[in-house]
């Protein structure tokens, strides 16, 4: 079973892609900050990443970039989820390092088949 890390700081938010990712057969590890999604990252690896954009402290982005500086964690694909939805936001996430940027509210059906497409990928 893949695992994927959800950095989601919104309650409703975490339990509907959390919720989402769990009824398609995944194990989701969740983390309500950048802060604490490091943590979660040096007591597991995930095979992907939902994050956030807007998160307390440092912003999704600035996670994104990190993850993707550091070796340990460059391979991990990461699917940016936000409701900032410009095309510059999704140029800026895609810069980052994402793999795919998904804006809320997210598509059950969308947000799975993005997740098994980078999964498998």
């Amino acid at each position: 079973m893949a695992t994927v890390l959800l950095v989601e700081d919104t309650m409703t938010e975490a339990v509907i892609i959390g919720g989402t990712l769990k009824n398609a057969g995944f194990e989701v590890i969740q983390a309500i900050s950048s802060e604490e999604a490091k943590v979660r990252l040096t007591e597991s690896k995930p095979d992907l990443i939902v994050l956030d954009v807007v998160l307390p402290g440092e912003s999704g982005f600035e996670l994104c970039r990190e993850l993707k500086e550091h070796t340990d964690t460059s391979a991990i694909p990461v699917v940016m989820c936000s409701t900032k939805n410009s095309e510059m936001d999704k140029f800026w996430g895609m810069k980052q390092g994402a793999a795919a940027y998904l804006t809320k509210p997210i598509t059950p059906d969308e947000l799975v088949r993005t997740v098994k497409l980078l999964i498998q990928g």
